[in-house]
């Protein structure tokens, strides 16, 4: 298998929407509530700072993707967060690694100096693990920070990473709290 990650195209937008609305279908994951429709999506992934696209070379589909943008405005507007979402079908096989390795990369060269992610699902364990290879750090849990659609809509914990763009910004960040 050959994951490569490349930016969007707008021809990506139907294969982007089937895997985006899929992980807001099942509620586990993202924030919001509803799927996307189509024009919704191409707007959404157009006008994000950047938004990644995985793509498996052998089969020629995408398999995944990640939107980046700032966390916030001005003097936080250094501070990028970012979401990722696998194809269902492609979930265990890394292609959430690539992603996160691509996005930072394409963090830094957009001048973030941190990356912080705000509410990654306490109970998605494997959701959590390609985060944790680069180095990022588990700053805390916010019991009942996000609300979980299966079985019955219910409160679960959500984990704050904010990791770094380089070892520096991890040093910086970890000083600063």
């Amino acid at each position: 298998m050959s994951i490569v990650v490349r930016a969007y195209m707008p021809s990506d937008t139907e294969a982007l929407r089937g895997i985006w609305n899929k992980v807001v279908e099942d509620g586990r994951a993202f924030p919001q509530m509803q799927g996307l429709s189509t024009e919704e999506a191409a707007s959404f992934f157009a006008g994000q700072s950047y938004t990644g696209t995985a793509v498996e070379e052998e089969m020629g589909e995408v398999v995944g993707l990640y939107i980046l943008h700032p966390n916030n405005v001005g003097r936080c507007g250094h501070i990028a967060n970012a979401s990722y979402a696998v194809r269902t079908d492609m979930r265990g096989k890394h292609v959430g690694e690539y992603l996160v390795r691509d996005c930072l990369a394409q963090g830094k060269r957009l001048g973030f100096r941190i990356l912080q992610f705000n509410a990654v699902v306490a109970s998605n364990l494997p959701a959590q693990k390609p985060y944790e290879k680069p180095g990022f750090v588990k700053l805390g849990t916010i019991p009942g920070g996000f609300l979980v659609n299966y079985p019955q809509l219910k409160l679960r914990a959500s984990v704050v990473f904010p990791p770094h763009l380089s070892c520096l910004q991890r040093c910086l960040i970890h000083r600063w709290l």
